[in-house]
């Protein structure tokens, strides 16, 4: 499957965030809360939880050997 076939394949997707304790789609902000948005530090769960999965991971094997 080439780039163009999954390009094709692929869906819009809406992104939702909470503003002033209520949600609303990000594409009805103005502009300059788009800016604000889109410069927010963001939590990635993954790293988070790899992270401590690492960690409980290495002890285990620790103990083992």
């Amino acid at each position: 499957m080439n780039n163009t076939d999954l390009q094709a394949q692929r869906t819009p997707c809406e992104v939702w965030t909470r503003v002033m304790g209520y949600h609303r789609p990000v594409s009805q902000f103005n502009t300059g809360k788009k800016s604000e948005h889109y410069s927010r530090k963001h939590f990635t769960e993954c790293v988070a939880a790899n992270h401590h999965f690492r960690d409980a991971y290495a002890k285990q094997q620790a103990n083992t050997a």
